[in-house]
Order: C-alpha cells, then sequence, then structure tokens
C-alpha cells in the first residue's frame, strides 16, 4: 500500500480531519516514524529545519454569542518555518518523541482539539487547523489551514439540522 511516487494516499483516521486531535495524530504517525513529516500551509511545505518550538495545553471555559457556557481543552503545537535542520524535514519519530517528552512534564489530552501556530519569525503566527495525514511519496504530509472563526451556536444548528435530514433507518438511532 505505500508508495514511493507522488500518489497520496490518507492514513486511516475514524474523524472528522477538523477535529484532528493529538492523539489522532499521534497514531496515524505510529507505522511511520522513520518518514519524514511535512507540514503544509499556505500553499507549501514548511522548510526542511521547522522546529517545533512549545507545545502547550489549555483548559478552556467561555459564554458563547447566545450566552451558553462553553468549555474545551486544547493543544497547541508551535512551529517555527525555518530552514535551519538540514536538507531533510523531520521524522515522524522526531516529532512523537517532542510530544512524548512534553506530555511527561504536562498533562495532554489526547482527545483534546488541535491548533498549530505557525511562524516563519517574521510573519505574525498564525492558528491553523491540521487535516489527515497523508502518505505522499515517501513522506508524511499534514495539510494546516487557518482556523476560522465560528458562531457555536450556529454549529450546533447546523450540525442539528444535518442529523435531521438523515433518512430514519440510514441511522442506528432510530430503528
Amino acid at each position: 500500500m505505500l508508495s514511493s511516487d507522488n500518489q497520496k494516499i490518507d492514513l486511516v483516521l475514524p474523524m472528522d480531519p477538523s477535529d484532528l486531535t493529538i492523539g489522532d495524530l499521534l497514531g496515524a504517525l505510529a507505522d511511520y516514524k522513520d518518514r519524514p513529516l511535512v507540514f503544509r500551509y499556505d500553499g507549501r511545505q514548511v522548510r526542511p529545519g521547522y522546529h517545533v518550538t512549545e507545545v502547550k495545553a489549555g483548559q478552556f471555559s467561555a459564554l458563547d454569542c447566545e450566552a451558553n457556557p462553553e468549555s474545551w481543552s486544547e493543544i497547541f503545537v508551535q512551529l517555527w518555518d525555518v530552514d535551519e535542520g538540514g536538507p531533510v524535514h523531520m521524522p515522524a519519530g522526531k516529532f512523537t518523541a517532542i510530544i512524548r517528552k512534553v506530555s511527561d512534564h504536562v498533562a495532554l489530552d489526547q482527545a483534546a482539539k488541535l491548533t498549530f501556530e505557525v511562524s516563519d519569525g517574521v510573519r505574525p503566527m498564525e492558528l491553523h487547523r491540521a487535516a489527515r495525514p497523508s502518505l505522499v511519496g515517501d513522506a508524511i504530509e499534514v495539510e494546516l489551514s487557518p482556523r476560522p472563526a465560528s458562531c457555536k451556536p450556529r454549529d450546533r444548528w447546523l450540525k442539528e439540522q444535518a442529523a435531521a435530514s438523515q433518512p430514519c433507518c440510514g441511522t442506528s438511532r432510530c430503528c
């Protein structure tokens, strides 16, 4: 199933890529430790010498725009997009080792929302979400896209509308 050409093969993950967690990412990388891990954003790859400069975990409590209480866990992985590490991208195993070392000192909820903070040291840091990792040639690629703002009440309503439009026997909830 592995390919040495530029064919893209999505690694199997059981969820919506917009909700990728650190646990899902580490699980997807587990069998590919020696492969280069390439993050893509703004239509290009991070440079081969990129650094993971910080990993932080947060618990958030807030009120949404309709005054509904919200709470969630989130893990932020900061990528410094520089070319200081040689001609190849960091192996997936090194990335997972960095995350595991952080987890020795900081409690990382494996089911927490995952956000990447990316900067080249010149441009302001930008927040991104990660898509499902893919095997592209000999590398593991993770596409990062800007994390949009959202209206949680609207998001909940859209989810309810989508569920209501499903045929009854198309799901196990009513048959």
